[in-house]
């Protein structure tokens, strides 16, 4: 049997960060999302894999070949135009009988893996806090009867997690499958349509993470690094305070006066202080600079990036090759305490969240004592100059002096 991960897509509510990379190329804990599902894949059991790649495919491909670094074979199927999840699954007509098929932009633990595996013609459910922005599952007798698309008002807070189990059936239910109103095919009508002839079971998912908006990423960051264990492969000068699990990686250097608290990860050939403060669920790609007198809590920070000189970085996203001027700081938490509001794709969204710092693409730079508001979008390639206050959402390649 074969486990297909659907990888094609852009991810528009990952902006900016999906402007240079797909969504399921994203790193949580120095790994993409996509090579989490592959490990715990693995872990469940599965020796081949089938990836449905689109956008930005190439970089896919480029990271994860032929599978050989994991001792697995991995196939890619390219979706070409994006028209949806049932048509992502119909270029698997001649190329898997039976098969367990995943979203890739969501993590899924092995041993719900494993379970979906056993059954046959099942469904992975999930309950969740709210249910609007999901398929709503309607079942009787653990059955499902009908999954029900972002309802406004749901019965129910059981969703579609996303994962199933099918055999060659479900093609036949994908060729009667229309366009939806949002001018794709839907695997979820294919169930619908499916159910009402064949018994689909509904397996309740005990570890489920969802990655929608770019905040999502500082959860699953967090999830993750909470599992890990600790390992040190680089080098620690005198003076140094390491605290909880911690992993660094080969070729970077902790230099005197550093504080890291864990859990935290550190990539390859980092350069970690002297004297700055890493805060727990810090992730820290590889070919960093953290520097004197900089701190840097509950944030990604992505390959190629410096945080070198008087810097603050609280719950944030900063892209790749990105560099922080002296002074410049990053505010996570608004005076009146209420939640962080953001400006994405043009559109205000309430993240839901108390401390939000900045969401940054890559390629960005900051000049020297520049202020970064709580809530601020950045998109790649941005400069803000000495001093510059920045705010609310800034389109890629602008300047703000």
């Amino acid at each position: 049997m074969k486990c297909v991960i659907l990888a094609a897509g852009e991810g528009k509510r990952m902006h900016p960060l999906t402007y240079t990379k797909p969504k399921v190329m994203l790193p949580v804990a120095n790994k993409p999302i996509l090579e989490w599902n592959l490990l715990n894949g693995i872990k469940a059991g599965f020796k081949e894999f089938i990836f449905i790649i689109g956008y930005r495919g190439e970089e896919i491909k480029e990271y994860f070949g032929d599978g050989s670094k994991w001792n697995v074979s991995i196939e890619y199927l390219n979706q070409g135009q994006p028209l949806g999840t049932a048509h992502a699954i119909s270029l698997l007509k001649n190329f898997a009988d039976e098969f367990v098929v995943m979203c890739g932009d969501t993590i899924f633990g092995s041993e719900d893996i494993k379970r979906i595996k056993k059954e046959r013609n099942s469904v992975g459910i999930f309950e969740v806090d709210d249910a609007t922005q999901y398929g709503v599952v309607e079942m009787e007798d653990g059955r499902i009867i009908k999954i029900h698309e972002k309802m406004e008002e749901p019965f129910s807070n059981v969703i579609n997690a996303g994962i199933y189990h099918f055999n060659e059936k479900i093609f036949e239910f994908i060729d009667k499958t229309e366009k939806s109103s949002r001018g794709e095919y839907e695997i979820t009508d294919s169930i619908n349509m499916m159910a009402m002839e064949e018994e689909i079971k509904g397996i309740m998912l005990k570890e489920w993470k969802d990655v929608v908006y770019p905040w999502d990423l500082l959860e699953l960051n967090k999830h993750i690094l909470e599992k890990l264990d600790g390992g040190i492969d680089g080098r620690i000068e005198e003076n140094v305070t390491i605290k909880g699990k911690v992993i660094i990686g080969e070729g970077s250097i902790i230099m005197n006066g550093s504080y890291i608290e864990g859990p935290v990860i550190i990539g390859r050939n980092c350069k970690i202080g002297p004297n700055c403060y890493i805060r727990p669920y810090t992730a820290i790609g590889d070919e960093c600079h953290i520097g004197n007198a900089s701190e840097v809590k509950n944030s990604i920070v992505m390959d190629g990036s410096n945080v070198p000189h008087q810097n603050y970085v609280g719950d944030s996203i900063i892209g790749s090759n990105c560099n922080l001027g002296a002074g410049t700081k990053i505010a996570n938490l608004r005076l009146d305490k209420k939640n962080v509001k953001v400006y994405l794709n043009g559109k205000e969204i309430d993240t839901k969240r108390r401390k939000l710092g900045a969401i940054i693409g890559d390629n960005v730079q900051t000049g020297i004592n520049s202020m970064i508001n709580a809530g601020t979008i950045i998109g790649n390639d941005v400069f803000i100059g000495p001093g510059a206050i920045a705010r609310g959402e800034i389109k890629p390649n602008a300047r703000v002096m």
